[in-house]
């Protein structure tokens, strides 16, 4: 039986997200991506429903951004 885990370090994050560390900890820190800092050195943690809960709130603004702006700007803005 293969169990997920329910929380992902931050270097997991990043690499799901295909972002830097740098910009996975960003998330955290504003709190866009809710985290838990655990133990005695204070290392961030995500769970994995979270992570989940912000993919799909990305895909909503998104769409959002592409029905208000439907022709203008390029890819990258």
């Amino acid at each position: 039986m293969v169990t997920q885990q329910r929380f992902l370090q931050l270097a997991e994050v990043s690499e799901i997200l295909n972002i830097s560390s740098a910009q996975a900890y960003a998330l955290v820190r504003s709190g866009e991506l809710p985290a838990i800092k655990i133990g005695g050195r204070g290392q961030w943690r995500v769970e994995t429903t979270e992570l989940e809960n912000y993919i799909q709130r990305m895909y909503a603004e998104t769409k959002s951004f592409v029905r208000a702006h439907p022709f203008g700007g390029s890819i990258d803005d």
